[in-house]
């Protein structure tokens, strides 16, 4: 569609997709990979560049309609219609400086393509587990990635941000031109403005040690499991990353045969080290009890997905988080039983261990730095009719029951890690993060216009 046409809000001369409901295309460009809560707004611009951001957040700002940012929709946070949407998948830019050790991506870029950008000159971005997750999304929203403990966010290695605030002003945004709104954008999530790009610190590493070692839990307590593990962490240097995860594969056959009906604890690994030392590390690991599957070697960085396998094609998921300042050892062993076979559906529980470079304080508005391990649950819905019905409702009711035990040690929730709450923001800041991020969002959006996000205003 033309985007110019007479007395529309923000009108350009030229040629600009701009889509809205009944339009060719419309559908396919909502798209993403949560399908569990649809999205219908009024008005999608398409974006290519950083005019047609301008050009959507004025025509929003012009008509007081909300405005939500788009990438790959991993991360939704809630079915919405009416409004506006950005889509950003057209902006992807990935330019690697290997002398400054530094990538520059776009809006829409996914990280698998920032991975194998970087691999060209023996270097890695600060990625999470999944190579189709967008990697600015992730970045604002703190971003936990496989080698975390050595490193730290993300959002710890952004040197600077090109947004589009509600002003429609373009903003290029470092700690030193603008260092409360820096502070706020990495961490903030989507609330402060319309991001479109990102220069990120690299890291030297082009392989690692690392890999999975799943237990039968149907063979091994895992109860006895978690234990071994959660002891384990506690010996190991900040250069070893690394997870916990329970789960009860469904029986489909579009499942490797391997993992149909199984009931899998498997624990995950990264290390920078020396295969040789990630063989010591990972021995008492091994000594748990006979693997059903063992994974662990050394890998180029380009395989660092292998180690998650998470799954890479569009479902519908609703899930939540805890960030842990310690282990109450039974309540999660009570967490893990509710959730594995004895359960009347599918859920994902996963532990991961914190620490290390994820304490250290850092300019930005990344909370719960204190939190020694994050405990997430996810749970698979029925489809898109589901996340918005007593589907989620009955979910709801189970992780209060569930994670009822953890709460004791509970500082907070992770908003990278929170699916489909965006009615509930509880506990994803701390008091005072949570004030000076709403100061900086009356300041830079005081209409609100962004706040198809989890809102801090």
């Amino acid at each position: 569609m033309d985007f110019s046409t007479p007395g529309t809000p923000g009108a350009r001369t030229e040629q600009q997709l701009v889509l809205r409901p009944g339009d060719a295309g419309y559908d396919d460009e909502l798209a993403g990979f949560q399908t569990g809560f649809a999205q219908r707004p009024d008005v999608v611009f398409a974006a290519s560049g950083t005019d047609d951001v301008v050009a959507a957040v004025a025509y929003a700002a012009e008509a007081g309609l909300p405005v939500g940012v788009q990438a790959t929709g991993h991360g939704l946070p809630d079915a919405s219609h009416g409004g506006v949407l950005i889509t950003t998948r057209r902006m992807d830019e990935v330019v690697v400086d290997p002398a400054a050790r530094t990538v520059r991506v776009g809006a829409g870029v996914r990280w698998g393509q920032v991975v194998a950008a970087a691999a060209e000159h023996g270097l890695a971005p600060l990625n999470g587990s999944a190579p189709s997750v967008g990697a600015v999304s992730y970045t604002l929203g703190g971003g936990l990635g496989i080698l975390a403990r050595e490193f730290g966010y993300a959002a710890d290695h952004v040197r600077s941000l090109d947004v589009v605030t509600a002003d429609g002003a373009v903003r290029h945004v470092t700690a030193e031109s603008e260092p409360e709104l820096f502070w706020g954008l990495l961490g903030g999530g989507a609330n402060l403005g319309a991001v479109t790009a990102l220069e990120i610190g690299l890291v030297p590493v082009a392989r690692l040690y690392g890999g999975a070692l799943a237990f039968d839990g149907r063979a091994v307590d895992p109860a006895a499991i978690l234990r071994a593990y959660t002891a384990w962490t506690e010996t190991v240097p900040d250069e070893v990353t690394s997870s916990v995860a329970a789960l009860v594969y469904p029986d489909l056959p579009m499942l490797p045969e391997a993992l149909r009906g199984r009931y899998l604890v498997t624990v995950r690994v990264a290390y920078t080290g020396s295969a040789e030392d990630g063989e010591r590390l990972v021995a008492p690991l091994r000594a748990i009890a006979p693997a059903h599957e063992d994974s662990l070697r050394e890998l180029p960085y380009t395989e660092s997905h292998t180690i998650h396998s998470d799954p890479d094609f569009p479902h519908a998921y609703y899930g939540e988080s805890r960030m842990l300042d310690a282990l109450d050892t039974a309540g999660l062993e009570r967490l893990v039983s509710l959730a594995g076979p004895a359960a009347d559906r599918m859920h994902v529980v996963q532990l991961n261990h914190l620490g290390g470079a994820l304490a250290r304080p850092a300019a930005n508005a990344v909370p719960h730095r204190d939190a020694r391990w994050l405990l997430r649950i996810l749970s698979p819905l029925d489809g898109a009719a589901d996340a918005a019905g007593a589907d989620r409702e009955t979910l709801r009711e189970f992780y209060a029951d569930a994670l009822a035990g953890v709460e004791r040690h509970t500082v907070g929730r992770s908003l990278n890690f929170t699916f489909g709450s965006g009615d509930r923001t509880e506990g994803l800041y701390d008091p005072e993060t949570r004030k000076r991020l709403a100061g900086l969002k009356a300041l830079y959006d005081p209409a609100n216009l962004f706040r198809r996000n989890y809102d801090v205003s």
